[in-house]
């Protein structure tokens, strides 16, 4: 079964002026429908075809780069949708409790977490990652993600992700990616990202 371009839950505007319309729109129906319709040709005929997005990221050593690449490119931009909100929403208690025993608290998070998008070189994503229970930032280059069984300094499962392409920022922020980061802890879905984390716990 193809996969296909997922619907979002709010307009592209909804996110402005933190993330604009019109580069909410460019990215969603063109850049990860186009991850989504390279996919599809890649895993068109293999076993991949009767595998979920997540079990194929799992296995991704198993597929060409192609697979690697696209199917990367459709599993982060389908989180990044879904933790992606209007503001006004903020972490469960119990999300909000690990945050500060395990990271330090909700302002070191941001801290750290824009470090480890702002340092990723070229183009990737930042995570926030559940491994073993315990939460975790990384980050990873290109369309990699942590479910990924090539990747090896970033594993576990995400729950938080952004997309550091310059496809994700650059009509508003240019060259300013800190900009970028920062204004993305204003559109954060909460509710979503408590949510993933309890099925983890």
């Amino acid at each position: 079964m193809a996969f296909e371009l997922p619907k979002l839950s709010y307009e592209y505007v909804a996110l402005e002026p933190h993330i604009d319309a019109k580069t909410m729109e460019i990215h969603h129906s063109k850049h990860h429908q186009a991850y989504i319709t390279n996919l599809n040709n890649a895993i068109a005929g293999t076993d991949a075809e009767q595998l979920t997005i997540e079990d194929i990221c799992k296995n991704i050593s198993k597929y060409s780069p192609a697979v690697r690449n696209n199917g990367g490119g459709h599993y982060n931009h389908s989180l990044f949708w879904q933790i992606l909100g209007a503001p006004g929403t903020k972490p469960s208690a119990k999300l909000a409790s690990a945050i500060d025993a395990e990271l330090g608290g909700m302002d070191k998070l941001k801290e750290d977490f824009n470090k480890a998008a702002i340092t990723r070189f070229g183009s990737g994503w930042a995570w926030l990652c559940v491994e073993n229970g315990k939460l975790k930032i990384c980050s990873t280059p290109n369309q990699d993600n942590p479910l990924m069984d090539v990747v090896t300094d970033c594993k576990g499962t995400p729950i938080l992700g952004l997309d550091v392409w310059e496809h994700a920022y650059y009509l508003n922020y240019q060259n300013r990616r800190p900009d970028y980061c920062t204004a993305f802890w204003n559109v954060i879905n909460w509710d979503e990202v408590s949510r993933r984390y309890e099925s983890l716990i």
